[in-house]
């Protein structure tokens, strides 16, 4: 039962083939059924501009996909009449970048009498640590966190999501590309920064924590980036100076989700914490919470590398993970197959989502 997924939703065009007899069967990990997937990533398109322009990252997805899928089923070694159901992102993200990979998936779909599944973008993130060697099981705590999203949920379940906490602004990912571009580095940010970090002093710059003690599981780091702003208007940029700015500012922002995270492994009662989104795979970020994990009797769990980043994998594996439950309620087939048009979200509450 193959399933292929489509991710469109900013800045990078994934594809990726799932089978799901071979992933979802009794006792397998879900990893075994990723047969194959590719990556097109778009920062040199949008470097010069210093962020993502979204007309030109509908083009490029327009350009982009057919050739991707081509690939993906040519690595898989199988033909499309294979296919059981076509997977995409119906939001949150870029409209246009959006209505590429529906558009595709939907046709595709309609020509091969299959299921078009919409699917979450950041379900699809919160489900991709169940694509590593070692899977998490249900319940969990799941910290999101990447350049559009910091949130924590808890997980019971499939379309079981409850919001604990969320930044009241700025997302950790947002905060961390301003930053570097106020240190002078190429977007994106958020990895150019980390490295500028590793050769950084700690300790010579004093940054806040903002609402690491406020009571709540929420967040907030706009006060952070305005703080580096000042610190870097008042002190004498050198070049060892910016990496002074950048691993006191790498510290700041590890020290508020490693506490955030603590808080609500707590408040919820489970001992299973999910990291998910590009800032996942911060090295700091991890070894602090792993450091965090062993001393406070919980597990930490990520995707592999190459899926914390917008990939297609996730949002293959989360359309098995949808037709099977469809398959087994025995509902929303028939309705996935009828033509007549699809849908995209922009805005779309990760909450909203249901079983059925």
């Amino acid at each position: 039962m193959f399933v292929l997924g489509i991710e469109t939703s900013c800045d990078e065009t994934g594809v990726a083939l799932y089978d799901a007899a071979r992933g979802l069967a009794q006792g397998a990990r879900p990893i075994a059924g990723l047969l194959a997937h590719a990556l097109h990533s778009q920062i040199e398109l949008h470097d010069d501009y210093g962020g993502v322009v979204p007309e030109l990252a509908s083009r490029d997805h327009i350009r982009r996909l057919l050739p991707l899928i081509e690939v993906v089923m040519g690595r898989a070694g199988a033909d499309v009449k294979r296919l059981a159901a076509v997977a995409y992102t119906e939001g949150p993200g870029l409209a246009g970048a959006l209505l590429v990979g529906a558009s595709v998936a939907a046709s595709l779909a309609f020509a091969l009498g299959i299921p078009a599944i919409g699917i979450h973008h950041l379900e699809g993130h919160l489900l991709s640590p169940l694509l590593a060697p070692e899977p998490p099981r249900f319940p969990f705590v799941a910290l999101l966190v990447s350049g559009g999203h910091t949130q924590l949920m808890r997980v019971s379940a499939l379309g079981e999501y409850a919001l604990l906490g969320e930044t009241q602004d700025d997302a950790a990912g947002e905060a961390f590309d301003k930053t570097a571009k106020l240190l002078g580095l190429p977007y994106p940010g958020g990895p150019a920064l980390a490295q500028l970090a590793r050769g950084g002093q700690s300790g010579r710059f004093q940054l806040p924590r903002p609402m690491i003690a406020s009571g709540d599981l929420d967040f907030s780091f706009s006060g952070l980036k305005t703080a580096v702003l000042l610190l870097t208007r008042q002190q004498a940029m050198d070049a060892q100076a910016r990496a002074d700015v950048a691993r006191a500012f790498e510290e700041a922002v590890v020290d508020v989700l490693v506490a955030k995270c603590i808080a609500a492994i707590e408040a919820s009662g489970l001992d299973r914490l999910v990291v998910a989104g590009g800032v996942g795979a911060n090295a700091r970020l991890r070894a602090a919470l792993d450091a965090a994990g062993a001393a406070g009797g919980f597990g930490v769990h990520y995707p592999p590398l190459e899926l914390c980043t917008d990939n297609g994998a996730m949002i293959a594996f989360a359309g098995a993970l949808r037709l099977r439950q469809m398959q087994d309620s025995g509902s929303g087939i028939e309705e996935s197959r009828k033509p007549g048009g699809f849908t995209v979200r922009p805005r779309w509450d990760l909450g909203s989502l249901s079983r059925a």
